[in-house]
């Protein structure tokens, strides 16, 4: 581990940029350069600028310079028995936690655990206007500021320089089980609907065209007495982080990649492709070469949004905003990024 406090070589950085005029594409590892749209702009690499600030798992609270690698970060919440428990993928090795806050990207466990945003207790950022500032704080008490810190989750670098965080963690259930029960996707998705309105310690719900996937998490007791009413096979749980790294086969069929978001008890969307249901029905991955208008006209119907995960199939990888949250967008870069230096585009062509 290299602990290393670059945030004034960042800072001096973004000054320059800001003097100048000069857009900055913000990146840490590049793992998921893919998403969103090309960035046009001098290189700003956090990578220097990386290491555990405070960590006492006690207090269920660790704050980290957002240069360090995920994985180690993963790693010394793992030797205290703790978790990230929005289980964030990785989508490659050389990934970072300011990757991880700047995608807001979380993996199968999210609907029953919280996203990566509801994890961040606060924050340090560097703005358009050269300062660096703290916000939220590093207990979870502490509520000041809370809501930008979590609306950084998520904000593909369009706000600014993210260079610490403070995150909430857990420790790790004490018991996991992983199951394949026999179910087409319609049956699985009304199974779902149902176990949803009672007390199973479900954690994870994926079906892969062929079968259910379950993970049931918690006490010893609460995941015998489930795995006794849900029956099923036993599964491998390396299948979780297959999904969440996007290794399983369906990823590599060559169609472009799509993720649906919607309402976890919408129907099956008929849809050219292939899907793969996550998130217990509430994220759909779908291998289609239909055009965008077309998918995204079939998930609006059911009150969702589809974002294209190929890069550069698509002119507007994120679903288009509505003129409302448009304009919400428009005010809160100018508020952070007056000058508009930060990863310009890279969500929406107009910000």
């Amino acid at each position: 581990m290299h602990d290393f406090d670059a945030s004034a070589a960042l800072l001096e950085q973004v000054n320059q940029a800001l003097n100048s005029s000069t857009p900055l594409r913000i990146q840490g590892g590049n793992s998921k350069a893919f998403l969103g749209r090309k960035v046009v702009g001098e290189v700003l690499d956090t990578r220097a600028h990386r290491g555990i600030v405070s960590y006492d798992p006690t207090e269920l609270v660790i704050t980290v310079r957002t240069g360090t690698p995920l994985a180690e970060l993963q790693a010394v919440l793992d030797a205290a028995g703790q978790m990230l428990t929005c289980e964030p993928p990785h989508l490659g090795a050389t990934a970072t936690v300011g990757g991880m806050l700047a995608t807001g990207l979380s993996g199968p466990r999210r609907p029953w655990a919280g996203a990566v945003r509801d994890m961040v207790l606060g924050t340090r950022l560097i703005t358009g206007f050269g300062k660096q500032l703290r916000f939220g704080g590093e207990v979870m008490k502490n509520v000041a500021g809370y809501d930008l810190s979590r609306l950084l989750a998520g904000s593909f670098g369009c706000l600014g320089v993210i260079t610490e965080v403070s995150l909430k963690v857990l420790p790790k259930p004490r018991q996991s089980l992983s199951l394949r029960l026999q179910l087409d996707a319609e049956h699985a998705l009304a199974k779902l609907s149902e176990w949803g309105q009672q007390p199973l310690p479900i954690s994870a719900a994926s079906h892969d065209g062929q079968a259910l996937h379950l993970r049931l998490e918690g006490g010893e007791g609460s995941v015998a007495a489930a795995r006794e009413r849900l029956g099923g096979e036993p599964l491998d749980p390396l299948y979780w982080q297959q999904l969440n790294e996007q290794e399983l086969p369906f990823f590599r069929d060559p169609r472009p990649l799509w993720r649906l978001s919607l309402a976890n008890n919408s129907p099956l969307l008929t849809l050219p492709g292939e899907q793969l249901i996550d998130w217990g029905g509430a994220q759909r991955w779908l291998k289609s070469s239909a055009s965008a208008e077309a998918i995204r006209t079939a998930v609006a119907a059911v009150g969702g949004h589809a974002s294209c995960y190929t890069a550069g199939h698509c002119d507007s990888p994120f679903q288009p905003l509505a003129a409302p949250l448009l304009h919400y967008h428009r005010q809160l870069k100018a508020q952070l990024d007056p000058q508009g230096i930060f990863n310009p585009g890279r969500m929406y062509a107009e910000v």
